[in-house]
This record gives C-alpha cells, sequence and structure tokens, in this order.
C-alpha cells in the first residue's frame, strides 16, 4: 500500500484545512487509516483513527476532539481530516498511516505504511 497525503499549508487561527491521503495498492476498505501528526522538536503523536471494513469506528486525541473529524471515501480509496477551528499548537508535519487491521490503533507502531507527511502551519 502506497500513501500519498496533501492538502497542508499556512493558516491562521480559527481557520479550516482538509487533509486527504490517498492510496494505492492494497485492498483499501479493509484497512483502518489514521492521523499522526509530529511537531517540531515534539515526538510524534496520533491525532485519529477510523476503522475499516463494515461499522466504521473512529477515535481522536483530546485535544482534536470536536474540532477535527476523520472521514474515508473507499470508492476513491482517500481518507480525509477536516481540521475546523485551527490553533498554533497544532502546528505539525501530518503523516496518514495504515494498518493491515480492520481495528484502529492510537500507536504508530502498529501502522505498516505511512504517507510522506504534509506540513501545517498555524499563524496566532
Amino acid at each position: 500500500v502506497q500513501l500519498q497525503a496533501s492538502g497542508g499549508g499556512l493558516v491562521q487561527a480559527g481557520d479550516s484545512l482538509r487533509l486527504s491521503c490517498t492510496a494505492s495498492g492494497g485492498t483499501f476498505g479493509r484497512n483502518a487509516m489514521a492521523w499522526f501528526r509530529q511537531a517540531p522538536g515534539k515526538w510524534r503523536e496520533f491525532v485519529a483513527y477510523i476503522s475499516g471494513g463494515i461499522g466504521l469506528d473512529d477515535y481522536y486525541r483530546m485535544s482534536v476532539k470536536g474540532r477535527f473529524t476523520i472521514s474515508r471515501d473507499d470508492a476513491k480509496s482517500t481518507m480525509y481530516l477536516q481540521m475546523n477551528n485551527l490553533r498554533p499548537e497544532d502546528t505539525a508535519v501530518y503523516y496518514c498511516a495504515a494498518r493491515t487491521y480492520s481495528s484502529g490503533s492510537t500507536y504508530d507502531k502498529q501502522y505498516e505504511y505511512w504517507g510522506q507527511g504534509t506540513l501545517v502551519t498555524v499563524s496566532s
């Protein structure tokens, strides 16, 4: 599975952005997908995941819950992260990831496939 993330950019606090992650190869609909981010000088952290298969399940880190929405369009082999009311502390490189299993995980080591990252910068 190859993943391509896009949609990052420079925005002001309170603005919105939508990130996309397009997959090629593999069976996209069965894979759980996730977004992680890494801010300068910090460890990579979990942002959100969405499960694969039937009965989609999603989960968010507390600081983005209510502001970010993860979704997927299996017909387009694409996952999205709608980010609203962005804050300067959301500034990071955002990575999309996929794992073989349909259940999601908050641990980056449980994802086998990674996109190249897209930079989101939020100015105050």
